[in-house]
């Protein structure tokens, strides 16, 4: 795969519909899920964009990029509701071609503007009815089991807003694994959490039977942090290395993993640098490119997309590192790594 074209889809997007997408949220980005050459790519689906699909081929103008481009499909689960009648839709959604990912509460502590992450819209998809605020551990092993069965799902994300216990919301998906994995056995789930604070919750998230955890930081800069995210910024880089490495300890290298995000500010060789260092502790450092969605600060204030040219730049360079010391995204258990669709790393090798 030309990794020029793949880092230019990812920025500037594809005019193509897609069934599934995901306009609003936690995180980074606002896309449409496709397999782009058989993996999963997640795109900004952009009427503007100069990349265009016909006969399942990426064209840009008249010029055939030699990529294949397949939408997913909407998936059979979507159309069920739980036994106390709320859509599937709204409780899990599928990313990828069989990912099922769900932010389990959808609230956060820190979404009042002065301490929101500039990037996130974790509670606009509330707003607009798309979700329900919190949701249970039952409702969970219900839409896991039809997804399952119905659509192939092989691994599943929960991902939670921070909230006031000083577990920052990290015990509540304790339940919520073991309740999908009495329904669905052997299911590879992901969580993604802050540092916890009381560090053995990262223990009990494992002995309930998570296979891989993510702990995101964003950007290993302070300042970065303070200016992007002046909320979890205020969390202690520190509390981040004692949860990196209580995780390694605990799921194993490579199975830990943490986004950094590209088109903050940072300097290049500065994150690469940082990359490096995480992969030393056995964190995959999983870079991506911000895009700035809908309803996100960054967007209400003019902010753009890195170039194209400074992804792949960054993206090559952490992938070497990581083939280098053997830790692939394709060998993590479950999670964003696993999955690669926000980013190009795997199509760099990483």
């Amino acid at each position: 795969m030309s990794l020029d074209v793949r880092s230019d889809l990812a920025v500037r997007g594809v005019r193509v519909p897609t069934p599934v997408h995901r306009p609003a949220g936690a995180g980074p980005s606002d896309d449409g899920h496709v397999q782009l050459c058989g993996q999963n790519a997640a795109l900004p689906i952009n009427p503007a964009s100069p990349y265009a699909v016909r006969d399942g081929k990426v064209w840009l103008g008249e010029t055939d990029t030699g990529l294949t481009l397949d939408v997913v499909r909407r998936p059979r689960f979507y159309d069920l509701s739980t036994a106390d009648g709320v859509s599937f839709e709204k409780i899990a959604r599928l990313h990828g071609r069989d990912i099922l990912a769900t932010t389990v509460v959808q609230t956060c502590i820190r979404y009042v503007e002065d301490q929101r992450c500039r990037f996130c819209t974790i509670e606009e998809s509330l707003q607009s009815g798309s979700t329900v605020a919190a949701k249970t551990p039952a409702q969970l092993a219900e839409v896991a089991e039809a997804a399952v069965r119905l659509d192939g799902i092989r691994q599943m994300v929960m991902t939670t807003g921070t909230t006031t216990g000083p577990d920052r919301g990290a015990r509540n998906l304790v339940r919520c694994v073991r309740a999908v994995l009495d329904a669905v056995p052997g299911l590879p789930i992901q969580v993604q959490i802050e540092p916890p604070g009381d560090l053995s919750v990262i223990d009990d998230l494992h002995a309930a039977g998570a296979a891989a955890i993510g702990i995101h930081v964003e950007s290993l800069d302070d300042e970065v942090r303070r200016r992007w995210m002046p909320g979890k910024g205020s969390v202690p880089m520190t509390e981040y290395e004692q949860a990196w490495d209580r995780a390694v300890t605990v799921f194993g290298r490579n199975q830990v993993s943490t986004y950094l995000l590209i088109g903050l500010g940072e300097d290049p060789d500065e994150l690469v640098a940082g990359a490096a260092r995480l992969i030393d502790r056995g964190v995959y450092p999983f870079v991506v490119p911000f895009r700035p969605m809908r309803g996100t600060l960054a967007r209400r204030d003019g902010f753009v997309a890195p170039a194209p040219s400074l992804v792949r730049d960054i993206s090559e360079r952490v992938a070497t590192l990581l083939k280098a010391a053997g830790m692939l995204g394709a060998d993590q258990k479950a999670g964003c790594a696993a999955c690669g669709a926000c980013g190009v790393l795997q199509a760099a090798g990483g």
